[in-house]
């Protein structure tokens, strides 16, 4: 078991780096990415992209996640381009993947009314000719109304709608980070269903294991990126003639952040690398359901600290720190929040 990120992982992080220190506005920094190859990265070789994984994927977001930059990476890249990659025939995947490379935003619907990642989905599915007809009730889709597709799990499987499809209505609806997000209702739209269908419910854990991987490694560098920045803070205000940082009581609390952030960085690389190795396999899942009980029950309160130890500057609205607090809020809301996540937790313990 080696955590270490290989060269190629390395190659991909510094070119992120590099992308966001040019501090671009979001859909030039989309662009540059695109540009730049990071998107293709995932694709298969057919498609003009590097036939990479989720250990690559990953480290991608981590960086994109330290700087907080408002772009669909995570929804594209984490929700969609790693499921269709491992569940989809090639013909589909030359169908659902076309774009991508140039900026084609894909996406998936993770949440039920009430229901975050269900393992067994209350959308349903029917054949309809070549493809399915779906039924169903989604919230807080991100980029849904801008994506080419969106993944939706259902009792047949994973199927591909398009957002745009007859049956499908998009409802705006607010967002922390005022990232665009949807409700999506489906009435029998038409969609592709992702391999052959034959378990259903191993394909949505595939979704599922993909997208939790996601997220976590977005989470380790949004609270990574947020923890640097206050640190910087701290060491360069002064108040009384010295350093903020110089003060216990400071020190004390920005110690107990990094102390989080770095728990969330080991939890988060090891389910990321659990998946990598198989993400059909369930072994993964026990190191999914920590990094998502971490998420969604620490990252909200570290980075309230981390308002806290910014004064006055913390809560102005254009400072860079509420991208963070605002994306984090987002995250929980995604994962379904600190007691769910709990219970997760606790029912693999208890079945011990």
């Amino acid at each position: 078991m080696d955590f270490a990120r290989d060269d190629t992982q390395e190659a991909v992080a510094q070119v992120a780096v590099d992308l966001l220190a040019r501090d671009l506005r979001p859909d030039e920094l989309w662009r540059a990415l695109a540009d730049a190859d990071l998107l293709s990265l995932a694709l298969p070789a057919r498609l003009g992209g590097d036939d990479l994984g989720v250990a690559e994927v990953t480290a991608l977001l981590t960086e994109i996640g330290r700087r907080a930059a408002p772009v669909p990476a995570l929804a594209t890249l984490g929700f969609g381009v790693l499921p269709v990659r491992i569940l989809a025939a090639d013909t589909q995947q030359d169908e659902l993947l076309a774009g991508v490379a140039d900026g084609a935003v894909l996406t998936a619907a993770l949440a039920e009314v009430g229901r975050a990642f269900p393992a067994s989905p209350a959308a349903t599915a029917v054949p309809d000719g070549e493809r399915h007809a779906v039924t169903g009730h989604f919230v807080g889709v991100p980029y849904a109304a801008t994506s080419r597709k969106i993944l939706v799990p259902t009792d047949a499987g994973v199927i591909a709608v398009e957002p745009t499809a007859p049956g499908v209505t998009l409802t705006e609806s607010p967002s922390s980070a005022h990232t665009p997000e949807c409700s999506v209702r489906l009435e029998s739209a038409p969609g592709l269903l992702l391999g052959d269908g034959a378990d259903p419910a191993a394909d949505v854990a595939v979704l599922y294991r993909l997208a939790l991987a996601a997220v976590g490694a977005y989470a380790d560098g949004l609270l990574s990126g947020a923890t640097q920045l206050t640190a910087q803070h701290v060491s360069t205000r002064h108040q009384f003639g010295k350093p903020l940082a110089a003060f216990q009581a400071v020190a004390q609390q920005i110690a107990d952040v990094y102390v989080t952030s770095r728990t969330l960085h080991v939890a988060a690389l090891a389910a990321a690398w659990r998946v990598a190795q198989d993400a059909r396999s369930a072994a993964a899942d026990d190191d999914l359901d920590v990094a998502a009980y971490w998420i969604a029950t620490e990252l909200p309160p570290a980075v309230r600290v981390l308002h806290h130890l910014h004064g006055g500057l913390g809560v102005d609205e254009t400072y860079p720190l509420h991208r963070y607090s605002s994306t984090a809020k987002d995250l929980a809301r995604l994962l379904g929040g600190a007691s769910y996540r709990l219970d997760l937790v606790g029912a693999r313990c208890s079945s011990i």
